[in-house]
């Protein structure tokens, strides 16, 4: 455990009408008010499978911890949303639980974030908790405050089309797939029927093709990002005015599909870089991620190029 000033414990029995509460007044997990914020530590592909409703995953920016010469750990590195570590260090939210797997661990993740709390939010006015018995055991006990990532379930593999259904591939028969509440990747089938993307609640479209059209440029916002699917392309270029369009959609309140003409490549690599920029993740979590939702996806060798030295880029970010 923590040495000197070790964190309080929270059992799951008392965490929970403090979620409810939240849950019940519609808040994000603490709003602007004093509610409860739910830091959780476990690997970005567990969170992505199940958490507790309404929590944020912290992730360990190992690269730059390992070119600091400070041995203290800073909420920079552990919290991707600059938003939210600010809005931590102004005491934003009261309490902040911190939860990993089971147990608290000596110099885990949860260790280092708690102390990293410790140090940089008000301490006077902020309770700093350990969920006792971790995430194993909250779900456990209290599955319906718990939720699993849309698309965490995915079949194995698509069954071959019938003669029927040759024209369209059999990966694409059902809707585009949600990565986050707000970002969907698909195709440009997905792309050109009206009925899906009302289905999907889609607000805004980010084409990443040279070829396939807006068809409701009236009707959706849309940006256009001419790339072609080849080892030539330099699509890294495109990363920040594509992340900088998804976060804007996100902010107003809309979803946006990001598509090319298949969804295997182009869109693909936008939405690997997209989820590791704003939740500083390697590559290898990122594809893994996106993967266990649209199996199809395979950014071709230049592009997966670009995609680890843009990981460099974003593990060295301070």
């Amino acid at each position: 455990m923590i040495s000197n000033d070790e964190p309080w414990e929270i059992t799951g029995d008392e965490l929970l009408p403090i979620l409810r509460s939240s849950s019940s007044s519609g808040g994000d997990g603490g709003g602007g008010g004093g509610g409860c914020m739910v830091l959780d530590c476990r690997p970005f592909l567990a969170f992505s499978r199940a958490r507790i409703r309404q929590s944020s995953n912290v992730h360990w920016n190992s690269l730059l911890r390992r070119r600091s010469r400070s041995p203290a750990v800073c909420l920079d590195w552990l919290v991707g949303d600059r938003g939210l570590v600010g809005r931590l260090r102004r005491g934003d939210f009261s309490p902040v639980v911190v939860v990993d797997e089971q147990q608290l661990r000596t110099e885990s993740l949860a260790a280092m974030l708690l102390g990293a709390l410790r140090a940089e939010v008000p301490r006077g006015s902020v309770r700093i908790c350990f969920l006792k018995g971790g995430f194993a055991t909250f779900s456990e006990a209290h599955p319906e405050l718990c939720s699993p990532s849309p698309g965490a379930q995915t079949p194995a593999a698509d069954p071959e089309p019938g003669a029927s259904e040759r024209k369209t591939p059999s990966y694409d028969q059902e809707g585009p797939v949600e990565l986050l509440p707000f970002l969907f990747l698909g195709s440009a089938l997905h792309s050109s029927r009206r009925d899906t993307l009302a289905a999907a609640g889609i607000t805004a479209v980010l084409n990443v093709s040279s070829t396939c059209p807006s068809l409701y440029e009236g009707e959706l916002r849309y940006l256009r990002l001419t790339v072609e699917d080849s080892l030539a392309a330099d699509i890294r270029a495109c990363f920040s005015q594509a992340i900088a369009f998804i976060d804007s959609v996100k902010e107003q309140g809309g979803r946006v599909l990001v598509h090319c003409q298949a969804g295997i490549s182009r869109s693909a690599t936008i939405c690997l870089a997209y989820l590791m920029h704003t939740r500083r993740v390697r590559l290898n979590e990122a594809f893994d991620f996106v993967k266990q939702r649209r199996q199809v996806i395979s950014p071709n060798l230049a592009f997966m190029g670009q995609l680890l030295q843009f990981e460099t880029d974003v593990l060295c970010q301070g």
